[in-house]
């Protein structure tokens, strides 16, 4: 079993490989490997995709690697490989990204990547740090976990999903902030799992172990 994180230097992935090295032992759910190369993609049974910074550079970079998101787009919509995307890797799921300038995501999940406009102003944008998620649909990927459980948020947009159905659990900042989506073999979270304690490992561990 092979999960690869895929890298396309959207930031810091030190923390992230720790953290899923950590719950593949755990859960003997095999090697862990950081790579860019398609062809480690290719032939990885688990992709998880993060994302850092801004949605229009994020997309942009993840282009330059040449063939690396065709290898993940063959191995997530045609082969059916799990996949999971963090932050903005979740946030190019959608069908748009709002964010300084209309971009194309990967339509995986129709939606689109808006601005935060809390109702009440005198909450901040980015919204960072922790709050409480909501759970809205159950989820293999969320056995374990419970209205109340807290998790670790860093963030300006959010996804604003079309259906539904495919909003897996949200969060209340003066308003819903989508917080997990789901759709088939896939699955993204707005915020870090990784810097989320033991909410973090528990979901990091449910994915690994996710037999869709």
């Amino acid at each position: 079993m092979l999960t690869v994180l895929v890298d396309y230097d959207s930031g810091n992935l030190h923390s992230a490989e720790k953290a899923f090295q950590r719950m593949a032992v755990e859960t003997g759910a095999g090697e862990v490997l950081v790579s860019s190369r398609p062809e480690d993609v290719a032939r990885a049974d688990r992709i998880v995709l993060p994302g850092d910074g801004a949605f229009p550079a994020c997309r942009k970079a993840l282009g330059t690697y040449g063939g690396l998101f065709e290898a993940i787009e063959e191995a997530v919509t045609t082969r059916a490989r799990p996949f999971l995307g963090i932050c903005v890797g979740m946030q190019m799921m959608a069908t748009w990204g709002r964010e300084y300038q209309d971009t194309a995501g990967f339509d995986w999940v129709p939606g689109e990547v808006v601005k935060i406009t809390p109702a009440d102003a005198s909450l901040k944008v980015p919204h960072m740090g922790w709050n409480d998620l909501v759970i809205d649909h159950p989820h293999p990927v969320l056995a374990g976990v419970e209205t109340g459980d807290h998790a670790y948020f860093v963030h300006s947009y959010h996804f604003r999903v079309t259906n539904p159905a495919h909003r897996l659990a949200h969060c209340d900042y003066a308003g819903d902030i989508t917080a997990i989506i789901g759709q088939g073999t896939m699955v993204g979270m707005q915020f870090h799992p990784e810097k989320s304690q033991a909410l973090g490992l528990r979901l990091i561990g449910n994915f690994l172990t996710w037999a869709p």
